[in-house]
């Protein structure tokens, strides 16, 4: 009897209970009804980020991370076509198109509610341009945003940048000749805006961590500092467009090891994970496995100058012989299998197109530069007599991913293998201990990448253009300097005269003097869930975009 007293007594309370959590009374119980409609992703990256400042940002990591959370006065569709972001419409170009007036929309906002405004943008791009920044980036205004680059070479000052604030809405940037890919490098992460009382009140302290941003893109991040190796990114409540995100939150950590990538997505911890190798060949026929070609092109970067010496790279034969032994095909199939094509040139293919006859600059340039073991041989055995040397020793630079380290052992068997007295001692550092090495210029040789900032083939051969802050490598020939230089400025407004200099340009570049050896095209083999639909991947700017995902 006493027991079913005890029973009466707690059915009571529990409808006692059941009906204050209906009149609000249970915060707790509500919240976690709410947790459990929260529609989150769980996504993986390859290397720590190195750098959240706008400003600072040169690796793919950094502009994904930055395009996740900013957003610049245009951003990139789904099908990599121009819109307007901060912006409110298309630009209005002058008659000698090298004045552009952009107006913004006025419901931009940080995520601190402050407006966006015209100066925001002309604050930003100063402090890229001002040596005192020494912006790795701000080579990307020179030549192109009127007095950039007499600004960079301190020469100028940086308030005489071309560009200002009409108003708070209206920004007005005058070019130093026409661009004909300007609007579409306007989506590009170095132009994103900064708001000039917030990052000056952080001082050094600004984009240190999440904790020292605003943001005005799609989301916000959490939980990020310079070390770490996992964050998120939640649904920015003031972003202007918020209406079309349709998640809340996005997991992010970082996995550098395929077989992990893996667990993870089979233990229902990932929502994608990427594969390569081994990986990539097993889950070929998986229903989750997704893969295509994006527009970065992999290469052997050959450093020509060290520490004020030549090095042996400084030899063109070496440099071919290095070049034309790798067996391309092979790399691809076996150490990479995540559908990565061999490229013998270093514009990708399906990127860029001639202006008249549409055709692919990749395919109407050919293969400059193909596999030939015995023509590699011959290269090498004159690039021996030329140095006086008959064995030789090279440091290859490579990082912590680990298809950098199977490509890096690839390539070291290749190069031992076939080419007589050569001997290549492996380096292997973290990922951004690799980008400082390449920007101080401490190595010999070293896989590097490049991604396109804007929809051109200058965007690929400009890098190597002898003034470049990028040419990290002492490359520098006056006729491919005079060929991009003439693309850039007399022939900015002859379409197909343009297109012919720069297929020409990138004949010299790698035909004649092997300063780089193209080795492939990336491809991204990944599992990804098919409840998670809008993961978008771009041909040229941040890689990807997260603001279209769903997940049903």
């Amino acid at each position: 009897m006493k027991l079913k007293k005890s029973w009466v007594l707690a059915l009571v309370l529990s409808i006692m209970a059941a009906v204050l959590v209906a009149c609000g009374g249970n915060d707790a119980t509500k919240d976690d009804a709410n947790k459990s409609t929260k529609k989150t992703v769980s996504l993986m990256e390859s290397a720590e980020i190195p750098s959240m400042d706008s400003k600072k940002g040169t690796d793919g990591v950094s502009f994904t991370a930055q395009n996740t959370v900013f957003e610049g006065l245009y951003y990139l569709d789904k099908d990599d076509q121009v819109q307007p972001g901060v912006a409110k419409e298309d630009p209005q170009i002058n008659d000698d198109q090298t004045v552009y007036t952009i107006k913004l929309r006025d419901d931009a906002k940080w995520s601190n509610g402050t407006p966006v405004t015209a100066n925001d943008f002309v604050y930003s791009w100063r402090k890229i341009v001002d040596p005192k920044t020494a912006a790795e980036y701000a080579v990307i205004f020179s030549g192109v945003v009127k007095n950039a680059a007499k600004i960079t070479a301190g020469e100028m000052k940086p308030e005489e940048l071309g560009v200002k604030a009409i108003d708070d809405t209206t920004l007005e940037v005058t070019l130093e000749q026409p661009v004909p890919y300007f609007h579409s490098l306007l989506t590009f992460p170095t132009f994103y805006p900064q708001n000039e009382e917030y990052v000056e009140k952080q001082g050094k302290d600004y984009a240190k961590d999440s904790d020292h941003m605003i943001y005005n893109g799609a989301f916000t991040m959490k939980d990020w500092n310079n070390t770490s190796k996992s964050w998120s990114y939640e649904k920015n409540a003031k972003y202007w467009n918020k209406g079309t995100i349709k998640l809340d939150k996005i997991n992010l950590q970082v996995i550098k090891d395929p077989g992990s990538a893996v667990n993870l997505y089979t233990t229902g911890k990932l929502d994608r994970a990427t594969l390569s190798g081994d990986y990539a060949k097993q889950k070929q026929s998986d229903p989750d496995f997704t893969s295509s070609l994006d527009a970065f092109v992999y290469f052997l970067k050959f450093n020509q100058k060290l520490d004020g010496k030549a090095t042996v790279l400084a030899n063109e034969n070496a440099r071919k012989a290095i070049a034309t032994v790798i067996n391309k095909e092979t790399m691809v199939d076996t150490v990479l299998a995540n559908g990565s094509e061999p490229i013998d040139g270093l514009v990708p293919s399906k990127f860029t197109f001639n202006p008249v006859t549409k055709e692919d600059f990749r395919k109407e340039n050919g293969d400059l530069i193909t596999y030939d073991k015995a023509k590699a041989q011959a290269y090498w055995k004159k690039a021996k007599q030329e140095l006086g040397q008959d064995n030789i020793t090279l440091e290859f630079l490579g990082d912590d991913q680990e298809f950098s380290k199977k490509m890096s052992e690839y390539i070291q068997s290749e190069l031992e293998t076939n080419l007589d007295g050569l001997k290549i001692n492996i380096k292997t550092v973290p990922y951004k201990s690799r980008l400082k090495l390449d920007e101080t210029q401490q190595y010999e040789l070293q896989l590097a990448r490049w991604g396109p900032d804007y929809q051109d083939p200058s965007t690929f051969l400009g890098v190597f253009e002898t003034t470049s802050s990028y040419n990290r490598s002492s490359y520098s020939n006056p006729e491919y300097d005079k060929l991009l230089k003439e693309a850039a400025t007399t022939l900015a407004t002859k379409p197909e005269e343009r297109w012919n200099v720069l297929l020409e340009a990138e004949k010299i570049l790698i035909s004649q003097d092997t300063a780089v050896s193209p080795l492939y095209q990336n491809g991204v083999a990944a599992l990804q869930n098919p409840k998670m639909t809008g993961f978008v991947t771009h041909l040229f700017g941040a890689p990807y975009s997260y603001q279209w995902i769903e997940i049903k």
